[in-house]
């Protein structure tokens, strides 16, 4: 499938318009906020679910906000009960974008064109994790990619300004492990999902909510 209708097929219809405020925000939502304020500010949606975002870190706690039809769209996550880190669904999630650069429902391929070229020029210091997700730790940003119909497209998770050092190391990062879960950042030749089959995991009897 063309890059043009990959995207096309990925978006989904009513699609919200969020804009990323580096390590402040992204869209209604401030870096900080509690579950009561962030479920205030998210028009058309209702909390669907609560989950333990990470196996080593119980008082992280993941909130899965979704559309009147029960499609995720918004996953939120806190510690200590303040908000920390947004990821959005690549299908019902908002459209993120990032100096009017579309993050969300994108071809990975393009947008890590857009990220490597901005790299190349000095405006942003990209790097990546260990499995291989590219990220600006400078503004909080991680894209990952989500499996739809269509293919494989993007989904930013963003996390706040305490939180953004090495965000992009999914090993000593802050984003909490279920955002790290499943397809892997594509690679020519390549579809891997993380973990592999028949690694031995650290989870104990948790098991990642997605």
């Amino acid at each position: 499938m063309a890059a043009a209708e990959l995207r096309g097929a990925a978006k989904g219809p009513a699609r919200l318009d969020w804009e990323l405020m580096p390590l402040e925000g992204v869209g209604p939502l401030c870096f900080g906020m509690r579950i009561a304020e962030v479920a205030a500010v998210l028009p058309g949606m209702t909390e669907l679910r609560r989950f333990q975002a990470d196996p080593s870190f119980q008082e992280t706690v993941g909130v899965e906000f979704g559309t009147g039809r029960a499609e995720p769209a918004v996953y939120a996550y806190f510690v200590d009960g303040r908000l920390f880190c947004v990821a959005g669904d690549a299908i019902h999630g908002p459209q993120v974008t990032l100096w009017g650069r579309e993050l969300t429902a994108c071809v990975p391929a393009d947008l890590e064109r857009f990220l490597l070229h901005a790299h190349g020029c000095g405006v942003l210091d990209v790097s990546y994790g260990p499995r291989g997700n590219p990220g600006v730790n400078g503004l909080g940003l991680v894209v990952r990619v989500q499996e739809a119909a269509s293919g494989v497209v993007t989904r930013p998770v963003m996390v706040g300004r305490t939180w953004a050092d090495r965000c992009t190391d999914d090993w000593e990062g802050a984003i909490p492990e279920c955002e790290w879960v499943g397809r892997l950042w594509p690679q020519p030749g390549e579809k891997g999902s993380w973990p592999p089959p028949g690694y031995k995991t650290h989870w104990g009897g948790w098991q990642p909510p997605f």
